[in-house]
């Protein structure tokens, strides 16, 4: 389709963006919109970004184990694409189930960002340098898990909100630490703010840092407006990670760490299974050809599934 025919139809009928409303989900919807504008030679007004308040930006008062999950970060923006409210929904994969409502598929995935979680504090430099019984704020049953696994010594306290929430809450005192994805802090120009963890110490959330486009099935013109901006090696990261997670049933009521890193016609990926206290951890490396991607995230799921028991999670 040329530029002029996106022109026609766009300028007629912006498209219309679904994202959340906090600063971080408007950066990623923006950053969306720039991309299609160069990509397309496209003016602003040839967008509309929409924005949609979801459940888990509602209750902010519970942990999302207690109400729901991940599902919680999508269902309105979900059903306002199958309404025809929005044409295209900017998403964090990170929270994003792995199962999708019938008509809707994710077809488009922006280059990774940086995948680490990076340690805030007003008072330390590392989770090393915490003194013992230290309050370390989080709302992820992962980072939890992570720390207390090396860190038992530590207390981990609910810290729900947006970035800018939980660092207010961090200049309140509220917690000594907290951690915050390095990508978000990238996107949201707050690299000051960034010290990373090492992979090693912290495996990221499966998806982190990855920005996913969803669209209904079937429409074209808006599928061959978006694939251009898909980032093959980043889609293949994906399709392990959320292979390994689908196999898991992961959602925020569990603690799991994965990522696939690509070297070559390579993929090694690095999975991992904690109890919510930290008290067994159970991780492995798997590695085969970028052919076997989807089926190397399904092993490892297995794998780890079966080192954990049936109760592992309960």
């Amino acid at each position: 389709m040329s530029n002029q025919q996106h022109k026609r139809n766009f300028y007629d009928q912006p498209l219309k963006i679904g994202t959340r409303g906090s600063p971080l989900a408007l950066a990623q919807a923006y950053e969306t919109k720039e991309r299609l504008m160069k990509l397309h030679d496209l003016g602003d007004d040839a967008f509309e970004i929409c924005v949609i308040n979801t459940m888990g930006d509602k209750i902010q008062d519970r942990a999302l184990s207690e109400i729901g999950g991940k599902g919680l970060f999508t269902k309105e923006i979900e059903e306002g694409l199958l309404s025809g409210q929005i044409d295209i929904a900017v998403h964090s994969m990170k929270d994003m189930p792995t199962e999708l409502p019938k008509n809707l598929e994710i077809s488009v995935f922006l280059e990774r960002e940086d995948p680490r979680d990076s340690f805030i504090s007003d008072d330390y430099s590392t989770i090393e340098d915490l003194p013992s019984g230290s309050v370390v704020g989080t709302s992820s049953l992962r980072r939890k898990a992570q720390l207390l696994a090396f860190r038992s010594d530590l207390k981990v306290i609910e810290f729900r909100g947006n970035v800018q929430t939980r660092l207010r809450k961090l200049k309140e005192k509220v917690a000594d630490a907290t951690f915050l994805a390095c990508a978000g802090l990238n996107r949201l120009s707050m690299q000051d703010l960034i010290k990373p963890v090492p992979i090693k110490q912290m495996l990221p959330a499966v998806a982190q840092g990855v920005i996913g486009i969803e669209n209904k099935i079937g429409n074209k013109t808006i599928f061959d407006l978006i694939e251009p901006l898909n980032h093959k090696k980043t889609a293949i990261q994906m399709t392990v990670e959320r292979s390994f997670l689908a196999v898991l049933d992961g959602s925020c009521r569990t603690p799991i760490g994965g990522h696939a890193i690509i070297k070559e016609e390579e993929i090694f990926f690095h999975g991992e299974i904690l109890k919510p206290d930290g008290s067994i951890v159970h991780k492995d490396v798997w590695s085969g050809p970028i052919s076997d991607s989807k089926m190397i995230g399904e092993t490892a799921g297995q794998i780890l599934k079966e080192k954990g028991g049936k109760n592992f999670f309960g």
